[in-house]
């Protein structure tokens, strides 16, 4: 009769919850490739044209302040309760604190720190260089433009780039970066890509930035997640260190650092030569004896503990056993002599 229940589509959920044995072998790390070089090149040309465009009071700034007067919130009400609660999806507290449980738990569950890592260093990137940018430039944003047809750069402001477009392409982009398999990158890429866009329009929707904010924070999130791999050698370091110091405490703590081996158990085995003759009591030499490293799954319908076969079981009477002792059950001795013999 078949007593084990087939998997349901919880258990495998479950199981796939379950922390991993030992890092996964085919966590690859990205490489700075000839066509990633070429990509950042390019995105690094895109941002130097936007900076360009705006300070230049070109067609890109006229165009800005079009999109500013067409006033999108008022064009489309009806989403606007909506795209409220969508532009948080690029607000850097709430998606951090989401991304990192879940790069946490990847952190846990394939015994590496580099998911917790990269993310840390990925948004200390994106703080260094949108916020240094933002400063420079000072632009002000849509609802506070003194002068109509100007670029608004260099009066105070912080809005170029847009930080919360950048924010979402790195936010949701690293997940993509750090995925396990081709097929799951592609899948988070294009997620990835469409939040990204999507606040950024939001953003334009709601005229807390301009067109050309929004295409520049594309543009700095698109660097730093295509820079990342520069950093990886750095990451690889810092991660060993941090093992080492964590080693180091356990030693400390009287601890071990990595998981103890098990060894074999002491079994009492008797043996000849004892005071009282051969298997004689007190003779009990410990005997080593190999423990198994995994043991077969208990039946449900069976209660835990050893289970022994009816046929290796001794009848027992209130007397004491019917069978008597046979000398082969007990390795190494003869058999006792029958008293009166």
């Amino acid at each position: 009769m078949r007593t084990e229940r087939n998997l349901t589509r919880l258990d495998r959920l479950f199981a796939r919850l379950d922390r991993e044995p030992e890092r996964p072998a085919h966590l690859d790390e990205p490489r700075m490739s000839p066509h990633r070089v070429v990509l950042f090149s390019a995105t690094l040309a895109f941002y130097v044209a936007i900076v360009v465009a705006v300070v230049a009071t070109s067609w890109l700034v006229r165009f800005d302040w079009q999109v500013m007067f067409f006033r999108p919130y008022q064009q489309w009400p009806e989403i606007h309760g909506f795209l409220d609660y969508w532009v948080v999806l690029g607000q850097r507290g709430p998606t951090a604190v989401m991304v990192a449980a879940w790069l946490g738990w990847r952190s846990w569950r394939q015994h590496t720190l580099r998911p917790l890592l990269m993310f840390g260093a990925a948004l200390l990137l994106l703080n260094a260089t949108v916020g240094a940018a933002k400063i420079g430039m000072g632009r002000l944003g849509p609802h506070y433009a003194t002068v109509i047809g100007s670029n608004e750069m260099w009066q105070g402001g912080d809005i170029f780039p847009s930080g919360h477009t950048a924010n979402a392409v790195v936010t949701w982009g690293i997940l993509a970066y750090l995925a396990s398999t081709p097929r799951t990158r592609r899948y988070l890429s294009a997620l990835s890509a469409v939040v990204s866009l999507s606040v950024g329009l939001t953003t334009v929707y709601l005229g807390t930035h301009w067109l050309s904010d929004v295409l520049l924070g594309w543009a700095a999130g698109l660097l730093i997640l295509l820079a990342l791999p520069w950093v990886e050698p750095l990451i690889t370091r810092v991660e060993a260190w941090i093992l080492g110091i964590r080693d180091a405490w356990a030693r400390r703590g009287g601890r071990p650092a990595t998981p103890p081996v098990p060894t074999p158990a002491l079994v009492p085995q008797r043996t000849a030569g004892g005071p009282g003759g051969p298997g004689a009591p007190g003779d009990e030499q410990p005997a080593r004896e190999p423990v198994a490293t995994a043991r077969p799954r208990t039946p449900a319908y069976l209660a835990p503990g050893p289970h022994t076969a009816r046929c290796e079981r001794t009848p027992v009477t209130p007397q004491g056993p019917r069978r008597p002792p046979h000398p082969e059950r007990v390795r190494g001795t003869s058999a006792r002599p029958l008293a009166g013999g």
